[in-house]
């Protein structure tokens, strides 16, 4: 039970890490379309759509002033992501080259299983108790 707790807490981390590393770097527009003070449509990574106003003059509209041609307005916001993730291996000095080079040779090699599977104690027979330990030293497991 305790292993699998600890492999479904690995999972979500690395879910939630990558997430974070795919958000960080991600920019995005906001697009929004105003008629007078109010907020007509919002959109995200495309136009906001209009209103249809802009091309008309105002009226008797209570919104927009008579001086004005057009009283609706479109605002963009941008928000830039991170460009700092993107590295190149030639451009590292010797020591981080060689310490990128080690750390991937000894990962690969770290899950290379034995050709024969050896068990060292096979044949290795246990001493004869003279007495027991844990009574004498009444030390128990509870």
């Amino acid at each position: 039970m305790h292993t699998l707790m600890k492999q479904v807490f690995r999972k979500i981390s690395a879910i939630i890490m990558a997430s974070v590393v795919l958000l960080s770097t991600m920019s995005f527009t906001i697009s929004e379309h105003f008629c007078g003070d109010y907020l007509v449509d919002s959109a995200l990574f495309s136009k906001a759509e209009s209103c249809g106003m802009e091309m008309e003059k105002p009226s008797t509209s209570k919104d927009c002033d008579l001086q004005k041609s057009d009283c609706c307005k479109d605002e963009v916001k941008q928000f830039p992501g991170q460009n700092e993730l993107n590295t190149v291996f030639s451009t590292l000095n010797f020591e981080q080259q060689l310490f990128i080079a080690s750390f991937a040779y000894s990962y690969i090699n770290l899950f290379e299983g034995l050709a024969v599977n050896i068990i060292p104690f096979k044949y290795y027979t246990q001493p004869v108790l003279v007495t027991d330990i844990l009574v004498l030293d009444q030390t128990f497991l509870i």
